[in-house]
Formats: structure tokens, C-alpha cells, sequence
């Protein structure tokens, strides 16, 4: 074995260990409402060497990376056998994505992944490319994945290789390792993304949040957080949808918005987090927000707060697709807390901690938007009367 390859080989084992290994802290600075953490728990150089190296020095004498990683982000989340996993979306240097398990003790740090990805099964029309999955254990006894699958555009005019045609592909597990791949969602509402099962029956049927859109990036007509039902999901065909929330000028969901993981059953209803898209000069910024829903009638907001819950800040705004958040997976605790595990700027997985009971509080208590500026000033008037009694 030459001296390069050994050297070389050292060094990449060493700091692949020391990042696995490192500590996650939290950040001083909270609103209150969650705690970011210093570091990112996932990166493209937490993928495991002998994913992305030739390791025979016979084959690859100067240790070139062979398969590379560009990015690690959008992730589903499970608590699963006492662990937390996330299903995260793995990017490599040929832009193709695909799912990968990546495995915690406590949730916020030496995220290590299973040795292999997932070989994701094929429906007769294979996927061009996967992402976003959302990992639900429903009361079926399955653990279902939804995940977005993309395939070229067949009515596309010749030579246009940018035209797509997104819908929801659909896998189950019992144990995380071995899944069965079912039909990819049958809707008649356009192209669907951002697709989330409720991991409840409702009637005897398995309820579904869509997000429907007319095209593959522009959303047209649709858009919206929609609600559906399926009553099989070998046969996973949505009907009744209809959308619960809508997008709405000049907010943080302008131009689109898409529910995120599965949502959370509290005492005082459904809580969910969600994206939301606005345009800008520098182009889109998606944002995180949240709201309630009744706990029997699932098309029922009962409570909005305005605004974002979380933004891009500092380093989060950098990235492959900067000034993005996005998260699809989070995972409540039997003890109240809540690990809320999003990417920045669709290049990391990082997390936030908070308890169902701040996130309860934050949204029955947080003001509504008005839609106007004029009372968004009267809201901030009525807290300043309220404080009065408290400020000197």
C-alpha cells in the first residue's frame, strides 16, 4: 500500500470519526418558542467513506472520491427501538437523490448511517428521481413512506429536457429495512407534492394531505394544503380532497405553501408544521410555520399564528437553493419534547428542540395575520396596552 493512499486514507477515516463523534450544543439566543443547536446533524460528509471511495489502493492508488456526495437534507423522521432515525434525502454529484437511514441516540447529534441506502423498489414506470420523504407509523400497524417521485415530462416538446411530472410514490415497512412498494397516489388535481398520511384512521379511511398544483414547479391554480381520503392503500386513490388552507397575498405563504411531517395529536387538536413560499428579488424564500386543526373535523383550522415560526438565519441562508427552510420530519417524545429536524437551504439536516406544550401555547396564543399593515400595528398597539402595567 503506498504512503499517499495510507495517509490519505488516515486522515478521511480520523475526520469522518471526530464529525460523527462531535457534540451538539445549544445556541444562547431563543425566542422562547424552540432552541436551535450549533452544528448541523447531517452533511454530505457525514456519508459513510466506503459509500463515496474506492477503498483498494490497487483500483484507486491516489484515494480519489469516486461517488460523490453533494448534499444531505429533507429528511423524515421516526422514533424507532429506542433511536431516533431520520429517512434523509442523499444528493450526489449526479444530482440524482435517493433515501438513506441515519441514526442518533438522543436526537441531536453522532447521526450515523445504516450501511447501505435503501434500495427503493420500482413501479413499472421507474423514477428519474426521488426526494422528500415523510415516514408516518400509522395505526394500521405499517410504517408507511411517502415521498415525492419525478419522471420526464412524456408531453414535453422535443429537445425540452426541464419539463417533470411530480406525483407521490408510496412505500411500507415494517422494520425500516425491507419495503414493499405500492401503486404511486392516483389524484385527478394536477401534479402532487408535499404528500402526508394522518397517522389515524378517520371513518375507517386513511386520511391524506396533498398539496395539488397545475404544473412541476408552477403551481398555477392550485396550491393550497389539501385533505383527502383513501380507502385502500393498494389502491391508493385520493377523493374528497379539498384544500384546507390556502395560499394568501402578501404572507409568508404567498406563492405556495405544503404541509411538512405527519401532524402531531395534542389534547386541544392536530398540530402542524408546514412551508411556506413567497417571492422575493433574490428569488424564493421558504419559511416554516405552523397550525392547529380540530381533532375530529381534520378540515377544520382552528388556530393560525402570523407569520413564520422559523426562518433562515445566519449560515442557513447558503446553500445549493439559499434562503430556505424545509422539514418534513419531527418526532414528539412520551415526554413532551419535540425534535423539529429541518434542512437549510437544501444542502443539511439540522435540529430544534422544543415541548408539545410551547408549541400548544405558541399557536392558540400567538396573534392571527390580518392581512392588512394597518392592523398588524393595531396588534402590536393592543400588546404594548397590555405591557403597560409592566414596563417602567
Amino acid at each position: 500500500m503506498n504512503k499517499l493512499f495510507t495517509t490519505r486514507l488516515n486522515l478521511l477515516s480520523n475526520k469522518h470519526k471526530q464529525l460523527i463523534e462531535r457534540k451538539n450544543k445549544i445556541e444562547e439566543r431563543s425566542n422562547g418558542i424552540f432552541e436551535r443547536y450549533q452544528f448541523p446533524i447531517l452533511t454530505a460528509d457525514h456519508a459513510p467513506l466506503n459509500w463515496r471511495f474506492d477503498l483498494s489502493p490497487e483500483r484507486n492508488p491516489f484515494l480519489m472520491e469516486r461517488l460523490g456526495i453533494n448534499a444531505v437534507f429533507n429528511a423524515g423522521a421516526i422514533k424507532w427501538e429506542d433511536k431516533y432515525l431520520l429517512a434523509a434525502r442523499v444528493e450526489g454529484w449526479d444530482r440524482k437523490s435517493f433515501f438513506a437511514i441515519a441514526e442518533s441516540p438522543n436526537g441531536i447529534d453522532q447521526f450515523r448511517f445504516w450501511d447501505r441506502p435503501i434500495s427503493l423498489p420500482q413501479t413499472e414506470d421507474p423514477d428519474v428521481n426521488v426526494y422528500d420523504m415523510r415516514l408516518t407509523a400509522h395505526e394500521d400497524g405499517w410504517v408507511y413512506g411517502i415521498f415525492c417521485t419525478e419522471r420526464k415530462d412524456p408531453n414535453a416538446p422535443d429537445g425540452d429536457t426541464s419539463s417533470a411530472v411530480a406525483n407521490a410514490g408510496i412505500v411500507r415497512s415494517r422494520d425500516l429495512k425491507t419495503w414493499k412498494r405500492l401503486p404511486d397516489l392516483i389524484s385527478t388535481s394536477g401534479q402532487q407534492r408535499n404528500v402526508v398520511l394522518h397517522p389515524e384512521f378517520v371513518d375507517g379511511k386513511y386520511a391524506i394531505y396533498t398539496r395539488p398544483q397545475d404544473g412541476f414547479i408552477n403551481v398555477g391554480s392550485g396550491g393550497g394544503i389539501g385533505l383527502g381520503f383513501i380507502d385502500r392503500m393498494e389502491h391508493p386513490k385520493v377523493e374528497n380532497e379539498c384544500i384546507i388552507q390556502n395560499k394568501q397575498y402578501h404572507t409568508v405563504y404567498e406563492l405556495k405553501n405544503g404541509l411538512g411531517p405527519a401532524p402531531i395529536k395534542t389534547k386541544h387538536g392536530w398540530l402542524h408544521l408546514a412551508h411556506g413560499v413567497r417571492n422575493t428579488a433574490a428569488g424564493l424564500r421558504y419559511v416554516l410555520y405552523l397550525f392547529m386543526t380540530d381533532l375530529v373535523e381534520l378540515d377544520k383550522v382552528t388556530h393560525h399564528p402570523g407569520g413564520y415560526f422559523m426562518a433562515p438565519q445566519d449560515d442557513e441562508r447558503v446553500g445549493d437553493v439559499s434562503n430556505v427552510l424545509f422539514s418534513n420530519g419531527w418526532i414528539a417524545d412520551d415526554d413532551g419534547k419535540i425534535y423539529i429536524y429541518y434542512a437549510s437551504s437544501d444542502t443539511r439536516m439540522h435540529v430544534a428542540t422544543s415541548s408539545v406544550d410551547q408549541l400548544v401555547d405558541y399557536v392558540m396564543n400567538t396573534p392571527e395575520d390580518h392581512f392588512h399593515s394597518a392592523q398588524s400595528v393595531d396588534t402590536i398597539n393592543e400588546l404594548i396596552t397590555r405591557n403597560e402595567a409592566f414596563v417602567k
